[in-house]
């Protein structure tokens, strides 16, 4: 569907489409960087306490 969309030239549509890809790509990458991160913390804790 998003194929024919995006071949039958109407280049809004296709922008849209586009943009909601990447919006959807993003969340996994902040998702992976949060978690990451609070890793970071609780590890960078537990050697301040040794």
């Amino acid at each position: 569907m998003c194929k024919a969309v995006v071949e039958s030239g109407d280049e809004k549509m296709a922008e849209g489409i586009n943009n909601g890809i990447i919006y959807l790509m993003i969340f996994p990458y902040l998702l992976m960087f949060v978690i990451g991160f609070l890793v970071y913390k609780k590890i960078k804790k537990s050697r301040k306490n040794i």
